[in-house]
């Protein structure tokens, strides 16, 4: 009967090469030969998946396989390998075919718990070709990594199965980030009802009001602060190199429905104008920590509802070796710096997904 269901594949009669190897499932199911066949009838099928499998299984029981079997097994995973990225390539082709779908854009991975990571690293490793292993240390356990860079396109493509992988994650365009507009807080001028004395991108003062209700996110971070100093190297000689000397606390709350993001530094906060915070602030008797500090504790006081979002670092991480990414974004950031540093770029990042991403949830 294998002659007749190999005559029948050479024919491309595959109703009756299906119809003949059924019998065969059911009398002799161990047989390599009818797996062999079974998983071809799966390829022709489009059954890809399936099929890879059995010609891999075929593979790892080769002492026990005709040779002949071996050999075509591996065509046979040339073949599933070759069709399914010629498939890949034509549907990014047809997802990044639209202008729109060129921008420039980001897609993060969000973390994902231990129990599930084997199972998420396979599923990653054949949405993005790769091995399990290399799939498995890009799964971040906490923390937010930025994964790719591209076209948007490209990026909902991937995003996409990724989701129906049970693989959390999510996308944006550049552009959508530079849509919101930052008011740097210089001080708060009154509350119940917030109101805050901002300085625009021309130093202009100006004030912005809003019900802290309004505020849907919070997002802190620390951005380090760079010297360069002088020491002495192994040899003993004078060397200059750049060191962390401290860092600077931001604070960013998120207006989604205004497209806003009010921006506080520790840096530039006048802490003897406005409200104060605490009592020792209206008697210049505290430091500019303590009284970031009494800030920070008045606005969790104010927003109990607003989600917050602190893991900067983290991402950090996966997102300053991106100079091509980062070094385009305005980072609406003002700090004194000697050199510039993708540091104050991946902060505005960072929170401008967060901005977008609680928005479209």
């Amino acid at each position: 009967m294998l002659d007749l269901i190999a005559a029948a594949f050479e024919r491309q009669d595959y109703d009756t090469a299906a119809q003949l190897l059924q019998q065969l499932r059911h009398s002799s199911p161990a047989d390599p030969w009818v797996q062999f066949y079974s998983g071809r009838l799966d390829e022709i099928s489009g059954k890809l998946d399936t099929a890879a499998e059995i010609y891999r299984q075929l593979l790892l029981d080769s002492d026990r396989v005709h040779a002949r079997i071996v050999v075509q097994a591996r065509q046979g995973i040339t073949r599933i390998e070759s069709l399914i990225k010629a498939q890949r390539q034509q549907a990014i082709a047809q997802a990044t075919a639209d202008s729109d779908n060129m921008q420039k854009g980001v897609l993060v991975l969000e973390p994902i718990a231990s129990d599930r990571k084997s199972e998420a690293a396979g599923n990653l490793a054949q949405i993005m070709q790769i091995d399990p292993y290399t799939a498995r240390l890009q799964l971040p356990s906490r923390g937010w990594r930025l994964y790719r860079t591209g076209a948007i396109g490209e990026l909902q493509f991937f995003g996409q199965q990724l989701l129906a992988a049970n693989i959390p994650c999510f996308w944006s365009t550049l552009a959508e980030i530079e849509q919101i507009q930052v008011f740097q807080a210089r001080y708060f001028e009154v509350a119940p009802a917030a109101s805050v004395v901002c300085q625009n991108e021309v130093d202009e003062l100006s004030f912005l009001s809003f019900q802290w209700s309004e505020v849907t996110h919070k997002v802190t971070g620390l951005l380090p602060l760079f010297e360069q100093v002088v020491d002495l190297n192994v040899r003993g000689k004078l060397q200059r190199k750049t060191q962390t000397q401290d860092y600077a606390q931001f604070c960013d709350l998120h207006l989604s429905d205004r497209g806003y993001i009010v921006r506080l530094c520790d840096r530039n906060y006048m802490f003897h104008n406005g409200i104060p915070f605490s009592e020792q602030q209206t008697h210049n008797q505290t430091t500019v920590r303590i009284n970031w500090n009494h800030l920070q504790n008045f606005l969790d006081q104010k927003l109990e509802r607003a989600e917050s979002w602190s893991d900067f670092t983290i991402f950090a991480e996966t997102a300053l070796d991106r100079s091509d990414l980062l070094a385009p974004i305005p980072s609406h950031i003002h700090l004194f710096r000697r050199e510039p540093t993708n540091w104050d770029a991946a902060f505005h990042l960072y929170s401008g997904l967060a901005f977008l991403k609680g928005r479209k949830n």
